[in-house]
């Protein structure tokens, strides 16, 4: 083999690496996370995961925005209201903020915690020890899957009735009661469906009613396609008791702004492009 052939071997072997490392390199990842009987325990952790996320909080703006976040609270507009809906969750978030529900169980619900001032989580599982179990981050609504404790969580622009998906790089969230360590956890997913890792909320120990942070921001340039949200070990029901199973339930949901994901053919171009360059460099080198 020639000086030349072994420059264009090497080159378009180093084209083809970095095509590949668009679609399969994973980042690291810095976690952000507190536990504490109420909301000052980790308001200082998820200010600091707002901040690295990136401001502005962009709410229901449409498009695909330069940066900023996104959150979800639950709430309403301040409503004490009960909300039950239906797997995936479509009419809520999707076109707004780009987020899409979904769940193994029959559904979702949203519905008033402790000091709601309202009928709550109780009234919905027909389960009075709910009534005193489970407190809210931000007033006064929660979050929980009905006949399972899974949740997966999809993203698209903003705008677009999910019609142009895209990732994220950074999702974070506020659960209640959890008691266990190592049970509820955040697990993300890159583009092509291969698991980034599964990082688990801190727990409070015998304490009813508490409050955990977990929020994970991956090196830009990352990304998250999916990320399934597994709260405790059981769900709610109207048999299920806290203390045999480690019920929790979600608050608020931070996550960085949904970009759009590029078309297989533009990465090919990407590559050839890049090839056709190193394809140049080697004639050069043969000169």
């Amino acid at each position: 083999m020639g000086v030349f052939s072994r420059y264009r071997s090497a080159l378009i072997a180093a084209a083809i690496a970095i095509l590949s490392s668009q679609v399969t390199a994973h980042a690291a990842s810095v976690l952000f996370s507190a536990a504490g009987p109420g909301p000052a325990s980790i308001q200082a952790s998820v200010d600091a995961f707002r901040l690295a996320v990136g401001n502005p909080n962009n709410g229901n703006l449409a498009g695909e925005l330069a940066g900023g976040r996104r959150e979800i609270n639950w709430d309403g507009g301040g409503v004490t209201t009960i909300a039950t809906t239906g797997t995936p969750l479509i009419n809520a978030f999707e076109n707004t903020r780009g987020a899409l529900f979904s769940t193994p169980g029959t559904g979702f619900t949203q519905a008033p915690a402790i000091g709601g001032g309202a009928p709550g989580l109780e009234t919905v599982f027909g389960n009075p020890a709910y009534t005193v179990l489970f407190s809210a981050f931000s007033p006064s609504r929660v979050f929980t899957p009905i006949g399972s404790n899974i949740t997966d969580v999809t993203f698209s622009i903003p705008g677009t009735n999910g019609v142009v998906p895209a990732t994220v790089d950074a999702f974070g969230a506020v659960f209640s009661d959890v008691d266990l360590p190592n049970v509820t956890s955040l697990q993300f997913f890159g583009s092509q469906n291969s698991s980034l890792g599964t990082f688990f909320a801190p727990s409070v120990t015998g304490a009813v009613n508490s409050l955990s942070f977990l929020g994970v921001a991956f090196d830009a340039g990352e990304q998250v396609s999916r990320v399934r949200i597994t709260m405790g070990n059981a769900a709610l029901s109207a048999s299920t008791l806290d203390g045999p199973a480690d019920l929790v339930v979600a608050d608020d949901f931070i996550y960085s702004e949904p970009a759009s994901v590029p078309e297989p053919s533009s990465l090919l171009l990407i590559g050839c492009g890049v090839a056709a360059l190193c394809y140049g460099a080697a004639r050069r080198l043969r000169r």
